[in-house]
Parts: C-alpha cells; sequence; structure tokens
C-alpha cells in the first residue's frame, strides 16, 4: 500500500494543481509576474512550490471555481519573495466585501467579542504570552473576536499577525468550506476541555451520537439529528448568543430571596459588585463583552429563539420543561458556590487568610482563576470554573453524566474539601493564639 501511494500521489498532485503551475520556477527574490487574466495565477506559480497545501485548498474552494484570486483578499502589493509583509491579512472587512449579511451578524453576536473579552480577564498579564498572544493558549480561541486597527498592528509587530483574522477560525483557509463551518467538529477544537467542554458533552449526548451515526451514513441523511449550529446559528444566522451567557448569571435578581442573596455573592466574588452591592468599573467591561445578561427582556429572546430550536423535534412543552429544569440547576449550583465564597470570605474577614494585594476587596476573586495564591482558593476556583460550568453546561446540552457526575457531584466534592480545610486552617489559628476555634458564619 505505501508503495502505491508512493507512486500515485505525485500524479494526483499534478493533476489536481497542473504541471505547469507546481513546477513553475520563480527564482527566490525575483518578482513574480502579475496576474494575466486568471485570478491567482502568479500566486499559484510560486505558492505552488512553497505552500503547496494552500493552493490545493484555494483550488477546492468555491473561491477559486468563481475565480476569486488571491488579490481579493490579499492585495496586490506582495509580489516577491521580499515583500512578504505587503500581504494584508484578511479581515472580517475584507470578507464582508462579498458577504455582507454574515459580516453583520457576526458583529451582533458572541464570538465577535471573544478577544475583548479575553482582554477584560483581570489576571491576565500573569500568564505567558505565548498563550495570549502567540495564540498557543488563551489567544488560540479567543481570537476569533475582532479587533482594533492598533491591536492589529500589535499582533503583527510580535509576530502574530496571523491571529488577527476570525472567519477563518471556522471557515478554515483556504478552503472555506461551507459544510466544515456548519459541521460541530468545526467548533470542538474550542468549545472542549476544562471549563467548557461543549463537545464531549454533546458528542456523547443523544443529539450527537445520532449526528455521528448520520455523519458515518449509519442513519438515513434526512433523520433528526441536531448540530451546534441548529441550536446556535439557526439558518446559519452568525449572531450567536446564548440565554444565560458564559457566566449563567442575569439580572434583575430572581424573586426567590435565596437564589438573589447567592447570586448577589456570585457577582462580588466575580468583583462584579462590590460589598455593598454596587456595580464597580470591572462591570461595565464584562458588560461590554457580553458574558451575562443584563435584562429579562435580551434573557428571554435568547430563550425564545432555544425553544424554536427545540420544537423542530420536540413538543414545545417538553422543550420548555426541560429547559426550566436547566435553570433549577443553576439555582442549586449557585446555592453551592455561594457558600464555598463565603467560607472563604470568612477567613479573609477574621485574618485568617491573606488577602491577596491586588485584590480590591477582603473578598475571593473568581477571575483570580489558577494564579490563586493558597489552595483553598485554588479549590474555589475549581468550584466554579470547572465543576459549576458542567453542571449547567451538561444540562443544557442533555447530557446527564455530565451534569452530575462531572458537574454537581463534583461540586459537593470540592465544597467538602473547601469547609475541612477552612475548619483546619481556624484550628491551627486557634492554636497559636490559645482561643477556641470559630466556625464559617453562615448567611
Amino acid at each position: 500500500m505505501r508503495r502505491f501511494l508512493l507512486i500515485i500521489l505525485p500524479a494526483l498532485v499534478l493533476t489536481t494543481w497542473g504541471a505547469g503551475a507546481l513546477f513553475s520556477q520563480v527564482p527566490e527574490g525575483e518578482p513574480v509576474p502579475s496576474s494575466t487574466g486568471q485570478p491567482g495565477e502568479s500566486c499559484v506559480a510560486c505558492h505552488g512550490r512553497i505552500t503547496p497545501g494552500i493552493v490545493a485548498d484555494w483550488q477546492l474552494s468555491k473561491h477559486g471555481r468563481n475565480d476569486v484570486g488571491c488579490n481579493a483578499c490579499h492585495g496586490d502589493a506582495h509580489n516577491s519573495m521580499t515583500d512578504v509583509s505587503n500581504a494584508k491579512l484578511a479581515l472580517p472587512g475584507t470578507c464582508a466585501t462579498c458577504h455582507e449579511a454574515q459580516a453583520d451578524q457576526f458583529k451582533k453576536g458572541k464570538h465577535a467579542l471573544a478577544w475583548g473579552a479575553m482582554k477584560a480577564m483581570p489576571g491576565l498579564h500573569f500568564q505567558p504570552m505565548a498563550q495570549i498572544e502567540g495564540l498557543k493558549g488563551c489567544g488560540g480561541c479567543h481570537r476569533i473576536g475582532t479587533k482594533t486597527e492598533g491591536e492589529i498592528e500589535d499582533l503583527a509587530s510580535k509576530g502574530s499577525g496571523f491571529g488577527a483574522s476570525s472567519c477563518d477560525v471556522c471557515h478554515t483557509r483556504h478552503l472555506f468550506s461551507k459544510d466544515e463551518a456548519r459541521s460541530p467538529q468545526a467548533c470542538r477544537t474550542c468549545h472542549m476541555g476544562v471549563d467548557h467542554p461543549q463537545w464531549e458533552m454533546y458528542s456523547s449526548s443523544k443529539h450527537g451520537v445520532r449526528f455521528l451515526l448520520k455523519q458515518s451514513r449509519m442513519l438515513p441523511e434526512d433523520a433528526a439529528a441536531p448540530t451546534c449550529q441548529s441550536c446556535h446559528m439557526q439558518d446559519g444566522n452568525h449572531a450567536n448568543r446564548t440565554a444565560w451567557g458564559y457566566l449563567a448569571l442575569r439580572l434583575p435578581f430572581p424573586e426567590d430571596a435565596q437564589w438573589a442573596g447567592d447570586r448577589t455573592t456570585i457577582l462580588q466574588g466575580l468583583g462584579i459588585l462590590d460589598m455593598s452591592g454596587n456595580p464597580v468599573p470591572r462591570w461595565a467591561a464584562l458588560e461590554s463583552s457580553d458574558v451575562f445578561r443584563t435584562t429579562d427582556e435580551a434573557w428571554r429572546e435568547e430563550r425564545e429563539k432555544a425553544l424554536k430550536s427545540c420544537n423542530d423535534c420536540h413538543s414545545i412543552n417538553f422543550a420548555r420543561t426541560e429547559l426550566e429544569k436547566g435553570d433549577q440547576l443553576i439555582r442549586e449550583a449557585d446555592s453551592v458556590l455561594a457558600e464555598g465564597i463565603r467560607v472563604v470570605a470568612g477567613l479573609y474577614r477574621d485574618g485568617i487568610l491573606k488577602k491577596p494585594e491586588n485584590f480590591l476587596y477582603p473578598f475571593p476573586d473568581l477571575f483570580a482563576m489558577n494564579d490563586a495564591p493558597t489552595v483553598i482558593e485554588q479549590k474555589l476556583f475549581s468550584l466554579f470554573h470547572e465543576y459549576r460550568m458542567r453542571t449547567f453546561q451538561g444540562a443544557f446540552h442533555a447530557n446527564p453524566d455530565y451534569t452530575y457526575w462531572y458537574g454537581w457531584s463534583s461540586m459537593q466534592k470540592c465544597l467538602t474539601e473547601i469547609r475541612e480545610r477552612a475548619a483546619e486552617m481556624r484550628a491551627g489559628a486557634a492554636a497559636k493564639s490559645g482561643e477556641t476555634p470559630k466556625g464559617p458564619r453562615r448567611k
């Protein structure tokens, strides 16, 4: 088989690209001839040798089939090996030249805000810059967000200009396939892992299993099998948002007094409200990033969209009931998280745990994330950013096991560890002072 591939692949390559384009001899450093009527012809002559995969993808693309050449996206100022920096980046505005409706929709969705949301994280400057600007960590996914001209120039100056684009995160270059972008696997690169394992939840849910069986042709082509895009990008609309937002927090406060109190504690733990319950500057940064709903109307608008998607396959009563169960799981998860926050806050208040200097108030800052300085604060971070996330995300992605074992059960275990560690710290402090240890005050 290997010998067969070694013989047949070169022949296939020549057939796909054309021997003339692939082996055009353009001396390094010499100008490439300008296009002679066939868009991309001069670029193919050089890039057929240097980056043949790009050429193959472009020729297979709808762009290639419709004579939309390289110049249309990258301009015509790059013509040799010595002026590569003159090639323009294909930004959302570039795509809007032909895809205006999709570009306008994209600007209204949460993906467009991803870069700003990352920048709004208080602990961002603690991270290695390769994680952010090098696109190896947070920036690798959050790069889908739109950027200012200054941010684009800054990225380019640091060698990360290729991370300035947005549309190519889902429609990967240079094929820019619609089929790829509307398949759930396109979402998998970013929507997976510790704090947002949507892929793991979806692919092992009944929804995902049916789609993967359909994709492998074990179910008929017309079988009902929702994808991520079915629910979050209805009818191809690029303005994807969710009712509860990333943090599963919303305003106004609920009439349920306990839930309202727990939500206040969480908002304080996120540094959105001060100790008196008043908004602080971080509020504006997070509100502009659209990570939580600030009005009942905004929440209901997205909930109605979700119901419409569910109603394609389920009765409206079934859909409404199941979504409301997800709401109630958020309520229960908020109760557990709020208690964890209050336990740690009590340690600050009683002088048993030193407040980090960069914290504005003697209260945990959940956005400190992995940079929290002690084990108990790290546990609180996990309670919030791992287990609570999985509890409600698993519920809304129809995955019972993730909701319970990876979410709710892990929250209970984590809270037990926080309580026990706090009791040990109080006992240690009391032993030093000769006093009887005090238990945490509960609201």
